[in-house]
């Protein structure tokens, strides 16, 4: 089970820490993703991270400003966005994905989702 949260309204600059509590996957098996969706276009892969060990994955276009992050004590993968821009309003949504299955961008290679939460930033 997944759970996302964080998201809000900000503007253009700011920053904003999202957070996915994940229940019931084995950590030496899971990868967390984070993905988003605007309106009237696909899914986007963000960032992922193992659940347990060092490998991480982001998109080209959030290098630099998006740092995803874990906590293994709390149950938690959280996104840490920072220098927020308007066309990284979206719903923002939690993955997990088994790690061997050798392409964690995908939205499709993932079998658990959380619900979203919408991050909407204004110019």
């Amino acid at each position: 089970q997944l759970q996302a949260s964080g998201g809000g309204q900000v503007q253009a600059g700011g920053s904003l820490r999202l957070s996915c509590e994940h229940s019931g996957l084995t950590y030496g098996s899971y990868a967390l993703g984070w993905f988003r969706q605007a309106p009237g276009k696909d899914r986007e892969f963000v960032a992922a991270r193992r659940l347990s060990g060092g490998s991480t994955r982001y998109a080209d276009s959030v290098k630099g400003r998006f740092t995803i992050s874990r906590d293994n004590v709390k149950n938690t993968m959280s996104l840490q966005i920072d220098s927020l821009k308007p066309e990284d309003t979206a719903v923002y949504y939690c993955a997990a994905t088994r790690t061997n299955t050798g392409s964690w961008s995908r939205p499709a290679a993932y079998t658990h989702w959380g619900q979203g939460t919408l991050v909407t930033v204004s110019s």
